[in-house]
C-alpha cells in the first residue's frame, strides 16, 4: 500500500470519526464522558499482526499428538473453555478520547461552524512589532528609510533644470523679474534670489542671445528631474528635523476568553424521562463545545418548576420534581447569579430547555423582558416534546416570534435524538452570526 493510499485511508478514518461523533451526540451514552474528557465510541480498524502458531512447536517430525487426533486443528490449552461453554465476561467497547478543545474543532468541521471566542478582560499587555511611529525616541529606533523618503520627495519637489532657466535669463529684455514671473506660472520652484545671482554671472554680450521664450523652448532641450538623477545620481538629500520619525513597538492586549454558561431546565411534573434525556443530549455537547472554545469556562445550573434553585451538574440532569411551571423564576435567579460574572469581563450564554409549557402570560410579561435585560452573547431555548407539541406548550413559539431576526436569541425544537445535531447547529450558528 503506497503513501497515496495511506493518506486516503486517514481521510476515510477522519470522516468515520466525525460520523461516530454525530451518532454519539444523537444516541450515545453521554454519562461515560467527564467535564474535561469526551469519550467517543468508534469503529476500531485492527491492523494485522504476527502471532505464534500453536501447531508449530517443534522441528520436522516433532510433536506430542496422539494417534487418531484430528490433523490441522489446535489442541485446547489450559484455561480455555470447552466447546459449547459461554463466556462470562463482557467485551469492552473501544473509545476515542479527546479533550473539549479537540471536540470543538471536530464539531466545527462537522457542522461548518466558525465561532470565534471573544476576549473580554485584559490580562496582559506586551510589545508587538515596531509599527507605531512617534516624533521622538532613541537614535536606535530612528526610521531612516522613512526619513530618506521624505527628504527625497522634498528634493524632487524643489529641483529644477538650472541650465534651462539660465537660458531663459538670456532672453532680450527679460531679466530676473520677468523670468521669475514666468517660472511661477510654470510651477518651477526657483527663488528670485537664485535668478538674480545667476543673471549677474552671465556675460553682458550673452544677455540678448534669444528673442523670445518660444525660441528658447525650440532650441534648448529641457531635462526632467528623473533624467538628471539618472545621469548624475543623488549627491545630496535635504533632511529636516520634521522628517525624523522613531519606531515604537505596538502594544498588544492579551485578553482572557472567559465564558459562563447558565443552563436552565424545567423539572416540573410534565418533564418526563424522555424529555429530560433530550435536554441532556443538547446541553452536554454545548458544554463541551464552549469548554473547548474558551480559556476559562464556568457553568451554572438552575432547575425550576414554579420556583427556581441552583443545583450541581449531576442533579441538573437527573432531578425530578413536580407541580406547575414558571419559567421567569429561573431567569430571575440567573440574573442574580450573573452579577458575579460582569458582562464587561465575561462572555455569557443562557441556555434554557423544557417542554414549552408555562404559566399564563409568564412568557410575554416576565420571561421576554428579562431575556432582553440580561446581557449575553446568546440566549437559547430548546423545546423538548417527544410526542409532539402540547396544546398549552407555547413558550418556544412566543419567544421565537418576539425575537424573530435577532442575532443573539435562538429557538430549537427537539422531538427525538435525530433532531439534536440540528438543534446544536441552530444554536451555535446563531451566535456565530452575531457581531457582539
Amino acid at each position: 500500500m503506497g503513501l497515496k493510499d495511506d493518506i486516503e485511508r486517514f481521510r476515510e478514518v477522519g470522516e468515520e470519526r466525525r460520523e461516530d461523533l454525530k451518532e454519539f451526540i444523537q444516541y450515545g451514552e453521554l454519562g461515560r464522558s467527564g467535564p474535561d474528557e469526551v469519550r467517543i465510541p468508534i469503529k476500531i480498524v485492527d491492523l494485522p499482526n504476527f502471532e505464534y502458531d500453536r501447531l508449530d512447536q517443534g522441528g520436522v517430525g516433532q510433536g506430542d499428538a496422539e494417534v487418531g487426533d484430528p490433523v490441522g486443528q489446535p489442541q485446547p490449552q489450559p484455561g480455555e473453555g470447552e466447546e459449547g461453554e459461554a463466556g462470562e465476561e463482557g467485551g469492552e467497547h473501544e473509545y476515542y478520547e479527546m479533550d473539549p478543545e479537540e471536540f470543538a474543532q471536530e464539531l466545527d468541521e462537522e457542522l461548518g461552524l466558525d465561532l470565534e471566542p471573544k476576549g473580554k478582560r485584559v490580562i496582559e499587555e506586551k510589545e508587538g512589532p515596531f509599527t507605531d511611529i512617534t516624533r521622538t525616541g532613541p537614535d536606535s529606533t530612528l526610521d531612516f528609510e522613512r526619513m530618506f523618503k521624505e527628504g527625497l520627495k522634498r528634493k524632487l519637489a524643489m529641483d529644477f533644470d538650472e541650465n534651462f532657466l539660465t537660458e531663459v535669463l538670456k532672453i532680450e529684455g527679460w531679466g530676473p523679474q520677468t523670468a521669475y514671473e514666468w517660472a511661477r506660472g510654470q510651477s518651477i520652484p526657483v527663488s528670485k534670489a537664485w535668478l538674480v545671482d545667476r543673471y549677474n554671472e552671465i556675460p553682458d554680450d550673452e544677455k540678448t542671445t534669444w528673442e523670445s521664450i518660444e525660441e528658447v523652448e525650440e532650441n534648448v532641450e529641457r531635462e526632467t528631474t528623473y533624467q538628471k538623477i539618472r545621469r548624475e545620481g543623488i549627491k545630496h538629500v535635504p533632511f529636516r528635523r520634521e522628517d525624523e520619525r522613531y519606531r515604537h513597538p505596538e502594544i498588544i492586549e492579551e485578553r482572557e476568553k472567559n465564558v459562563v454558561v447558565v443552563n436552565i431546565r424545567d423539572v416540573s411534573g410534565s418533564m418526563r424521562e424522555k424529555k429530560r434525556e433530550l435536554v441532556e443530549r443538547v446541553f452536554t455537547p454545548l458544554d463541551w463545545y464552549l469548554t473547548g472554545k474558551y480559556d476559562n469556562a464556568e457553568f451554572v445550573y438552575i432547575a425550576h418548576d414554579a420556583e427556581a434553585w441552583e443545583v450541581d451538574r449531576e442533579e441538573f440532569f437527573g432531578i425530578r420534581s413536580g407541580g406547575g411551571t414558571k419559567i421567569s423564576s429561573a431567569y430571575e435567579l440567573a440574573a442574580l447569579l450573573l452579577e458575579e460574572y460582569p458582562w464587561s469581563e465575561w462572555n455569557r450564554y443562557v441556555f434554557a430547555a423544557g417542554d414549552s409549557e408555562n404559566s399564563s402570560n409568564d412568557t410575554e410579561e416576565r420571561v421576554i423582558p428579562m431575556m432582553e435585560s440580561i446581557d449575553a452573547n446568546l440566549h437559547a431555548y430548546v423545546e423538548t416534546q417527544p410526542t409532539g407539541t402540547a396544546i398549552n406548550a407555547t413558550h418556544a413559539e412566543e419567544v421565537e416570534s418576539h425575537f424573530a431576526g435577532s442575532d443573539n436569541v435562538a429557538v430549537a425544537y427537539v422531538s427525538s435524538p435525530e433532531d439534536v445535531t440540528d438543534a446544536i447547529y441552530t444554536i451555535l450558528s446563531t451566535e456565530g452570526d452575531s457581531d457582539e
